[in-house]
């Protein structure tokens, strides 16, 4: 028996069961030029998940849907959201792959965000039930 991880496992410290929290908010992932400023409708008072990200060739912003102005040009939408239960230790491994493994094998694709403490899987919504009973059938979905 190997110690190597296979597709869509976890290995993990004791303390650190994987668990799915379903959120309730409706995404947007959209895309703008590298230089374009930071878009201030993104900053609002009961803006409570959103992410920003500048590369040398894009600026990305994920914005929950009813945020979007009708003059973006570049957005897909509408994604939903599964929220791994954190925090997750840094010395877990494989949990990306453990939870798009499963879903590649069944062509639904995702979109992945990280933060400091845990790990933000989006699924486009005509795929969010499919995902959710993919994702039921190897952990624990609230």
């Amino acid at each position: 028996m190997s110690d190597v991880p296979r597709a869509g496992e976890f290995t993990t410290p004791m303390s650190f069961v994987p668990t799915l929290r379903v959120m309730p908010h409706r995404m947007a992932v959209c895309r703008f030029a590298a230089d374009a400023p930071l878009p201030a409708w993104v900053f609002h008072a009961s803006a409570d998940l959103w992410c920003i990200m500048r590369t040398p060739h894009e600026l990305s912003v994920v914005c929950p849907e009813a945020d979007l102005p009708p003059s973006v040009e570049q957005a897909e939408k509408p994604w939903r959201i599964f929220e791994l239960v954190g925090p997750v230790p840094f010395t877990t491994t494989g949990v990306i792959a453990g939870l798009t493994a499963p879903l590649a094998a069944e062509g639904v694709p995702v979109f992945v965000l990280s933060t400091y403490d845990t790990d933000y899987l989006l699924v486009k919504e005509r795929f969010f039930p499919q995902a959710r009973a993919i994702l039921a059938a190897r952990f624990r979905v609230e």
